[in-house]
């Protein structure tokens, strides 16, 4: 291949897909409030609902093997990532010239990975101090998807599809025999419990200074392999709505069938090879994959399709500013600004009413403020990119 060409040099639509900005919102949504409005709601004296202590039970996550909606919260946000790069390099490297992109997604990919470091706390504590295990944090969420831009923006640039394939592939398949077949020193078999698998052997073994989890990461370093066949599975998403030669509808329809495929493997495979999202193992890259592809798949045929954009606008406000927006809720805490008006007395007379409708007042109002400026930043066009 000459240093002119690109495997992905075909021609753009022009605009963007509302509904992949709507389904990052949508993402960022129950990450920035939907969750505090949801666990309002189940506390609420009263209303013992089912379906409400279902919906709360769902936005917590599993302490370590299985899988719930919160759990697809992150891995849906790495695959958006493999999606969106598409849409956002095949513009650089449509002339053939791949410099551009290169030199775009090595600078963004190391400064989110720097802004992950700072937002866990930097060198504020110090490098390391192993008494109370603080110190800075080179792998973390942030540092997550800034190494899975990285890694799978370079491999989009450089390797045509069948080579996308095979990595996925490999990626699968490696982390699977690995976890499956590889003891942790010293221990007789192999297993998927935490701190006795492999994965979280190596960590603290090899990576250094501050571990969330004391001796190990679930951010860490061998489970990020598989956390860039996720972004992988984003850009064959992303390749398939670029394309031109298949229609709107029939996109949808793969992305919703091989959503349920993908579903249906996961689930089947997790019965002999543990879903387990703090280790990112294959099955849960399946499963997860598969229902970040139906999320899609719903909203590209309800956004762009159907023409319900105005439904969906108030994701697409939080979904044009996703990074900024999460960086800037750990620094402001929306519901105690809520509070100052929402709470107090206020609080007090309607717990009166109902017991629990106060906290869920303040929830909704912290919710409708970050809406607001979400909105404000649409409507003045101020998009942060890094």
């Amino acid at each position: 291949m000459s240093e002119e060409s690109s495997p992905y040099s075909s021609p753009v639509p022009v605009g963007r897909l509302t509904s992949l900005d709507a389904f990052r919102g949508f993402v960022m949504f129950w990450i920035v409030g939907g969750e505090a409005i949801a666990k309002a709601l189940a506390g609420m004296t009263g209303v013992n609902s089912e379906v409400v202590n279902t919906v709360a039970t769902q936005l917590t996550h599993v302490e370590w093997e299985g899988f719930r909606f919160y759990d697809l919260i992150f891995p849906s946000f790495v695959f958006i990532v493999g999606t969106s790069l598409v849409f956002s390099l095949s513009k650089l490297i449509a002339p053939g010239d791949r410099r551009d992109a290169t030199r775009r997604v090595i600078r963004r990919g190391l400064l989110l990975w720097v802004i992950g470091i700072v937002y866990y706390g930097g060198i504020s504590k110090g490098w390391y101090d192993a008494g109370a295990n603080e110190g800075v944090r080179l792998l973390g969420v942030l540092q997550r998807i800034g190494i899975c831009y990285l890694v799978t923006g370079l491999l989009f640039i450089y390797v045509p599809m069948r080579g996308l394939l095979v990595v996925f592939v490999a990626l699968l398949a490696g982390y699977w025999a690995l976890l499956t077949f590889v003891a942790v020193p010293g221990q007789a078999v192999v297993s998927f419990e935490e701190g006795r698998n492999i994965t979280n052997w190596f960590d603290s073994k090899y990576l250094p200074f501050f571990k969330w989890k004391v001796t190990h990461d679930p951010e860490g370093i061998l489970s990020t392999l598989p956390a860039i066949a996720t972004c992988l599975l984003g850009v064959f998403a992303g390749l398939l709505l670029k394309g031109e030669r298949t229609s709107g509808v029939n996109k949808g329809a793969i992305l919703l069938a091989a959503g349920a495929v993908l579903v249906f493997a996961g689930d089947f495979w997790g019965q002999s090879s543990p879903v387990i999202k703090n280790l990112w193992t294959s099955s849960f890259v399946v499963l997860a994959g598969g229902w970040s592809l139906l999320l899609l798949g719903v909203f590209y045929l309800l956004v762009d399709l159907a023409g319900l954009k105005k439904l969906a606008m108030p994701f697409v406000w939080i979904g044009m500013n996703p990074i900024a927006i999460y960086l800037l809720t750990s620094v402001v805490d929306f519901n105690v600004i809520a509070g100052r008006v929402l709470g107090g007395p206020m609080a007090d007379w309607v717990n009166h009413l109902v017991p629990g409708l106060g906290e869920l007042l303040i929830a909704l109002g912290g919710m409708f403020l970050l809406l607001m400026l979400c909105r404000y930043l649409y409507k003045k066009e101020v998009f942060f990119r890094i």
